[in-house]
């Protein structure tokens, strides 16, 4: 399973990106495949507020109903439209095409909570067992 070496993870299976002082962020690939088959997705709004470890978003499939928590607290700055559209986007790439949204950073020190990719391995090699 992939886990790209330039982002930050969450116990949750989210994912993020610093990009100067904002965060892109999505769902991991772990999670795309835990839930099957996508059929819709609920962003947040532009400006939205989040906080670190609560809900900003939701991905729907035939499975089951899923929160997306927030890796970092902040402003909504992006949405990624095109998913909403195209669910084979996150589907299929959830860590480029299927990102979902881009956050502006309020709390910087939040970023030492997240996940290195090699802890991020590790959990998921211990959630195999």
């Amino acid at each position: 399973m992939a886990v790209p070496s330039e982002l930050q993870y969450t116990k949750n299976h989210e994912w993020g990106k610093v990009e100067g002082g904002v965060v892109r962020t999505g769902i991991t690939e772990f999670a795309v495949k835990a839930l099957s088959d996508l059929v819709y997705v609920d962003l947040p709004e532009i400006a939205d507020l989040t906080e670190k470890g609560h809900p900003y978003a939701e991905i729907e499939s035939v499975k089951a109903v899923a929160d997306v928590y927030a890796p970092i607290s902040g402003e909504v700055e992006s949405i990624n439209e095109d998913v909403v559209d195209n669910l084979d986007l996150l589907a299929n790439d959830p860590f480029s095409g299927g990102w979902l949204a881009t956050i502006k950073i309020s709390y910087p020190e939040e970023l030492e909570g997240l996940l290195s990719p090699e802890e991020y391995e590790k959990l998921l090699e211990s959630e195999a067992h």
